[in-house]
């Protein structure tokens, strides 16, 4: 046993060495003549000082071979040999990543040690198979009241947090992953300033969430390349922790990031641009991104995916296409921001689509209920602030002016304040004045 995993990389391991010559090096992209490799495979380029350049094949056409790098292009030259290593890349995983900081190819990056390896696990997996997914028919907490009880969540659920710069994503992430009932975090932070990366640990995350999760950073400062990996990297290692049979919460930020690295890498080997300038691999590396979140037969993984809205627009190309991909969304309203009302979800216009199967009777009606004078006080909002509503006119708007302070108490909640789930289902009950129901969420 103790000698199977060496056995099993020998076997792995082809012995015939592939090789090839830098031809040409234009922006970010690398071209060579060979060696043979197959797209997706890793190859060294040997520079003639320093050490070797890790890069991947993203094309072939007929004997050049065009590559990205996953680190800067200083110090190359045409001339210098390229070797296929004869392997697509894969992430080593093992339970010793829990509460560790890991780079897009899931090296450490935190200063803490190696990380004891159990295996290696492809990058590019296939997903469950659709006829092996079960229901998703139980819910899982995040202990968040805007979402537990008006918009729940369920283990294996795929969910997409829209929001434009500055409304508080970071935030949201940091509280879910430190309230969640998830067995184990994986976090992605793609495409982010490396200044945040140290403020979401000590700051959104703590010591409690750190505990039981796994980062995967790829700052904004990486290549395009590490961005885009960084993110399979992040799902593989889920992957690895739903094999365990663990629920698994993937928390990811954000997918707007991602798609842009993917369209620099698309109009780099010469791809047409579509849509405000996204290249077609875009929208066909998103379903095979989030197909791979979801129940399979050993675990679950709950994805929650932000979207960084471009000035506001949810109808933008990127968030029009992942709304259709994923199984609902929770949209974080600016205008809520500016009234101080944190978390800033608008809770009209989110939704679950597998909110009616994991959500008891009881409290299906008390979110309806406060869904409703939410929307009846936003409708005559203007009306009332100038004091021209009359009282009598509308039985919804006169209760929900008398409910709007503890409306906004029960919706607003600070950034440590956690709350039990059974807690929060009855708060909404009484506050909707309907019957509670403890049989929700498959509890």
């Amino acid at each position: 046993m103790l000698l199977k995993k060496y056995m099993d990389a020998v076997d792995q391991i082809d012995p015939v060495k592939y090789s090839g010559k830098l031809k040409r090096v234009q922006g970010i992209l690398l071209e060579s003549i060979g060696p043979r490799a197959a797209v997706g495979e890793i190859c060294h380029i040997m520079r003639r000082e320093g050490k070797s350049l890790l890069a991947e094949v993203v094309s072939v056409r007929d004997e050049l071979v065009q590559l990205m790098s996953y680190e800067p292009l200083h110090g190359l030259e045409t001339g210098d040999a390229v070797i296929a290593s004869g392997s697509p890349p894969d992430v080593s995983v093992g339970t010793g990543m829990l509460g560790r900081v890991l780079n897009a190819l899931g090296m450490p990056i935190d200063g803490k040690g190696p990380i004891l390896v159990h295996g290696r696990y492809p990058m590019f997996a296939h997903p469950p198979s659709p006829m092996d997914r079960a229901l998703i028919s139980k819910g899982i907490d995040t202990g968040i009241r805007a979402i537990d009880a008006i918009t729940p969540i369920g283990r294996g659920q795929r969910m997409g947090i829209f929001a434009g710069s500055g409304v508080g994503k970071s935030t949201l992430l940091g509280m879910v992953a430190r309230n969640t009932s998830a067995d184990v975090n994986v976090i992605a932070l793609i495409g982010e300033r490396g200044r945040e990366v140290r403020e979401f640990i000590e700051s959104e995350l703590g010591e409690r969430g750190l505990e039981h999760s796994v980062l995967v950073v790829s700052t904004s400062d990486s290549s395009a390349l590490a961005r885009v990996r960084g993110a399979f990297t992040a799902t593989t290692i889920a992957e690895y922790f739903r094999d365990q049979g663990k629920d698994v919460m993937l928390l990811f930020d954000s997918v707007t990031r991602f798609a842009m690295s993917q369209r620099e890498i698309g109009l780099a080997i010469g791809e047409p641009p579509t849509t405000r300038g996204y290249t077609p691999s875009v929208f066909s590396l998103l379903p095979r991104l989030f197909e791979r979140s979801g129940v399979s037969s050993k675990g679950t993984i709950t994805g929650l995916y932000t979207v960084l809205v471009e000035g506001d627009d949810l109808d933008e190309p990127i968030s029009d296409a992942v709304r259709g991909y994923l199984d609902g969304h929770i949209v974080l309203d600016r205008r809520l921001a500016e009234q101080n009302h944190y978390p800033a979800i608008d809770i009209l216009a989110s939704v679950s689509r597998v909110a009616p199967r994991i959500m008891g009777a009881g409290t299906a009606k008390a979110a309806a209920k406060i869904r409703k004078l939410v929307a009846a006080y936003r409708d005559k909002e203007d009306l009332i602030d100038v004091g021209a509503y009359a009282r009598g006119t509308n039985p919804d708007v006169d209760e929900a002016i008398d409910k709007r302070e503890e409306l906004n108490s029960f919706l607003i909640q600070g950034m440590a304040e956690h709350e039990e789930t059974q807690s929060i289902l009855s708060r909404g009950a009484e506050l909707a004045g309907v019957a509670s129901d403890m049989q929700d969420k498959g509890q």
